[in-house]
Parts: structure tokens; sequence; C-alpha cells
């Protein structure tokens, strides 16, 4: 996404257009003004952000994609406007920033949730979103400890903690951006490519830089592990980069030690270094258990050094608590309640627990199958990383749309094919328009939100036509 290419402009300028418009109007539904324009000019902004975006992915996935360095700055453009934005799409920042202040006061934010912790009182707790007050964080020691320090800095000023929390996002997405690169090295896929899909994805524009969400912090960390520890055991390294085994290791353990997801990535580095020392059953096994202690050792040292201590380890699954009507798992037991319902009975909590059972089998076997692939050598660990998570995604018991980015930025490295890439596309451009600016915050109307949802799809659509047109207009050569 360098000066401008010839034809691509249009394409830049209507994603800032549409990154502006969504930032001010976030910033006008917080406002007193009727909620109406505000959330049509949010909604319409991420539409204009997200057909520019496709019609870019358009011209790269035929073979013609803008010089490396227009697609970078381009990148930076889009994630201008948002990083004065609200909290968009969500408001689990607020809950960061509610544990920190937890652990600030020298509580455990693992044991207690932001209401009996912080009080009614706290303007902090009062951002929370009702889902968590009452919850303790799920997050690991290295992301708590910063969190403690963010609330010893900003206090209980929400504008200063969102800022410096958002500048963690944003370290995130700089080691994605380095990360993406060195993995498509290893797998052959070309960069162009891969930053259009990766990092240039709106899910990461809108909900890692919008939505300051831990996940980016947890993605750059794991992914450049991955890609170091990978590229020490690359096949065509005469021997094993022992440091950089190490090195990738550590940072894949740092990641799991801000969000647990990330730690799948050591089964893929282990059936990597297995398969390189030939690729036995006993290589498999000595791997797992090698990735296994030196997680462990890791994470003990983390918790002590950092004072955070082993709580985190009993909450990590606190965001299964919440029904997500995204997750596949829980479809089944919001059908049989709405029927049981008809019939006086209460179905959908004991349905719900038996589809995550059935996800979690799901989960654990299609790894086992994605691994033992990856041991014979018929899928390279790329793509192997990105099939993992998207295992965990698919048959998880919650779904965000920003979980995605847990299966498409190593997907994006890997050498799908072009209708791969297009579906991966579009189901990222589908999950990003699928909820409101922010969170809840629609007038309490579902005319409202109708209203704003037909008129961005009213202007994208003609913005949408009249790039494609330009699109079809021969165009000279691209400038650098």
């Amino acid at each position: 996404m360098g000066g401008d290419a010839t034809g691509a402009g249009p394409l830049r300028w209507t994603g800032f257009a549409g990154a502006v418009l969504l930032t001010g109007g976030a910033w006008a539904l917080l406002g007193p003004a009727p909620p109406g324009p505000a959330l049509a000019a949010g909604v319409t902004g991420t539409g204009l952000l997200v057909a520019a975006w496709a019609v870019l992915g358009r011209r790269v996935l035929r073979g013609s994609p803008p010089p490396a360095g227009w697609s970078l700055r381009t990148l930076l453009l889009w994630a201008a406007p948002l990083l004065v934005a609200p909290p968009l799409f969500s408001r689990d920042v607020y809950s960061y920033l509610a544990q920190g202040e937890i652990a600030h006061r020298g509580l455990d934010p693992h044991l207690v949730g932001p209401r009996a912790a912080l009080g009614t009182g706290s303007g902090i707790g009062a951002l929370v979103d009702g889902h968590w007050v009452d919850t303790p964080s799920p997050y690991g020691p290295l992301f708590t400890t910063f969190a403690r320090a963010v609330a010893a800095v900003a206090g209980e000023d929400p504008v200063a903690g969102v800022a410096l929390h958002r500048l963690a996002a944003v370290a995130g997405l700089v080691l994605v951006v380095v990360a993406v690169p060195r993995l498509c090295a290893l797998s052959g896929t070309p960069p162009a490519v891969a930053m259009w899909l990766g990092p240039g994805n709106p899910l990461v524009l809108l909900h890692l830089v919008g939505g300051v969400h831990n996940d980016a912090l947890m993605l750059g960390l794991g992914l450049a592990g991955t890609a170091l520890a990978l590229q020490a055991l690359d096949a065509d390294r005469e021997r094993i980069g022992l440091a950089r085994l190490g090195a990738g290791v550590l940072l894949v353990s740092l990641g799991a030690l801000v969000k647990l997801p990330v730690l799948a990535a050591l089964a893929v580095v282990g059936t990597a270094l297995a398969r390189r020392r030939g690729g036995t059953p006993w290589a498999f096994l000595a791997a797992g258990l090698a990735a296994t202690v030196a997680f462990a050792v890791v994470a003990a040292v983390t918790s002590v050094l950092t004072g955070a201590g082993t709580g985190w380890i009993r909450s990590v699954g606190t965001p299964g608590t919440l029904w997500s009507w995204m997750a596949p798992t829980n479809w089944a037991g919001f059908a049989a309640g709405g029927i049981g319902a008809l019939a006086g009975a209460d179905l959908t909590g004991p349905v719900i627990a038996a589809g995550r059972a059935v996800g979690t089998v799901l989960t654990v076997a299609g790894i086992a199958f994605v691994l033992h692939r990856q041991l014979r050598g018929r899928i390279g660990p790329v793509p192997a990383c990105g099939a993992v998570f998207g295992l965990i995604v698919l048959f998880g018991p919650v779904l965000h749309p920003w979980y995605l980015l847990w299966a498409v930025l190593p997907l994006a490295a890997s050498p799908l094919t072009t209708r791969a890439r297009a579906g991966v596309a579009v189901l990222s451009g589908v999950f990003a328009v699928l909820l409101p600016p922010l969170a809840g915050d629609h007038g309490d109307r579902p005319g409202t939100l109708v209203a704003a949802y037909a008129t961005a799809a009213l202007v994208t659509g003609v913005a949408l036509a009249v790039l494609l047109r330009r699109e079809r207009t021969p165009a000279g050569p691209a400038a650098v």
C-alpha cells in the first residue's frame, strides 16, 4: 500500500476519508446530539474503509499490487485518525484500566472483579461493560503488570489510560508488520499480498488500533517469536540456530502471558523442531515436552518477577462466561433455548455446554490432524499455524470479530490459492462491518441502527462503484 501509485490514489484517500468519518462519528456519539447522524457517519466510515481495502485487494490478487512503500504509507494514513478515536466497537479497554487500577491498589485482579474491588464510586469502574464488572481478569501476568504501570501513570484518567494502552497496541502492530514478511520468506508467499491481507486488514485497523485490544500485543509478540523460531529451524540452515530458537520461544511465551491463545504457536514450533530432528514420534514428544517446560519456566519467572502471582491460571476461562452469539458452538444452544421457551423449559445453558464440549473435542482432534500433517511435511509450519488458530477460533466458546485475526495474520503469510485468499478477505470484510462503532451506543432504538446501515450501504455502494469503474480504466506505470 509510495509517493502515490498511478490510479491507486483514490483508494488511499477513500480509506482515509472513511477512517476520519468513523472517528468523527464515534466522538459525536458521545455528545448530546441525536445519535442518528453520528451513527450513520460512523458506520459509513467503516464501510468506506472496507470498500477501499477490498478494491485494493482486487488489484493485489490480480498480481499488480502497488509498491511496498506505498502500501506501508497507506496503512499508516488509514491508521492515523483511529489513533485519536474513542475506543471503537468494544469497551474492553476500560476493563484493562479497571484491572490495572485494582493491581495498583495491591489487590489481585485475577481474583476479584472491578465492582467489588473499586466500588461504585470509581469513575473507571463505571465505564466497564456490564458483562465484566463482576468478573476477574483473564489476562496473563505480563499484561497485568503493564496495566498496573498504566494505572500508576494515568490514575483514573480514562483518556490518558486509553492513550497508553493504544500505544501498546501500536507496538504490537509494529511487531506484526516486522514478522509477516519473515513468515512470507519461510512459506514462499509474496509479501505484497500478505501485507494487504494481514497488517492492512480492516479488522487490524478497526479493532486493534481503534478498539485498543490487547490481542495486538499478544499477536505481535507471538508472530515475531514464531518467525524467529521457524527461521532457526528452517531446513535451508545447516544447523539449528539455538539462540534464535530460544528467543523465538521466549517471545511466544511472553505473548501467551498477555493472552493465552497464542501459546498454540509453540505446538507448531515444537512440531517443526521434531521434523528437523527426524520426524519420529519420540522426537515429537520430546519437542512437545521441551516447549511445555520452556513456557512453564518463562511463566513462573514472569509471575515471580512481576509480583502477579499465579491467580491468572485460574481465571483464563473468564471470557467463556459470555454466551457469544457469533460463536458456532453456541448456536445450537440459542436455537434450543428458543424452542424450549415455547414449552416452558430452559434448554439454553445445557445445550450450550454440550456444544462447547463438542467444540473442544473438534479443536483437539483438528489440531492433532494439522500437526501430524506438518510433521510429515504435507503442510508447512506457517499455514499450520494459521490452521491451528483457525480451529481455536471456529470451535471456541467465544468469538469476536478481532479473534479472526489470530488465524488471518498467519494465513496471510501462507501460500494460499487466490480463491482462498479472496475467501479470507470476504470473511474479514463482513466481520468488519458487523458491529456499530461504539458498543451499545446506537440510540437504544433498532430503527436508528437500521437507518444508519441503510445510509452506509447507499454511500459505500456508490463509492465502490466509482472505485471499481476507475480500476477498469487503464492506468500508467506505478510511481514508487
